[in-house]
């Protein structure tokens, strides 16, 4: 199974690759879309273009993406839920499974805490993937995160239907 981690922005979205086999999970790549300042309609177009690009080029079967979260600036969560949006129609069209994973959800499957400060994921996903450093910008390691967070879902899902 190829799965995708995604990390929505309107600047710099997160992407990363994963294969798993059995119990066997590898990253195959990861990187970072990052958008000079334009029209958001341009934005979201050169995104789900480079989204389309990794798509076709690791055959992706499966999509997770961050559920999104505002605290205070409402015009920033506006923006990055049209972007987040626009990538799950970019999916869709491929007949590519989505899943939706909350922030809250992914700190709990990295580190066992929801309020986990984002340094304590960051270095739980250097460690899980065996890394030499932080992957930079941050939106790489949370998008790593967020396919660490559905793979692990998946397993869980499995052994517990498996148990029943």
């Amino acid at each position: 199974m190829i799965i995708l981690g995604i990390d929505p922005g309107y600047a710099i979205t997160g992407w990363a690759v994963f294969s798993t086999e059995g119990d066997e999970t590898h990253v195959l790549d990861y990187g970072a879309i990052q958008i000079e300042k334009k029209d958001l309609y341009k934005r979201m177009d050169e995104i789900c273009s480079g989204v389309e690009t990794v798509i076709k080029k690791y055959k992706v079967e499966q999509a997770a993406i961050e559920k999104i979260f505002f605290n205070k600036n409402i015009k920033t969560a506006m923006d990055v839920a049209q972007v987040r949006g626009a990538i799950a129609i970019t999916l869709l069209k491929r007949k590519i499974s989505l899943f939706d994973y909350t922030p809250l959800q992914v700190k709990q499957a990295l580190v066992g805490y929801g309020r986990a400060e984002k340094v304590q994921i960051q270095n739980m996903v250097k460690l899980l993937l065996g890394l030499e450093e932080i992957p930079r910008p941050d939106d790489i390691a949370d998008a790593l995160a967020i396919g660490i967070c559905h793979i692990n879902s998946m397993k869980f899902n499995k052994h517990v239907k498996e148990s029943l």
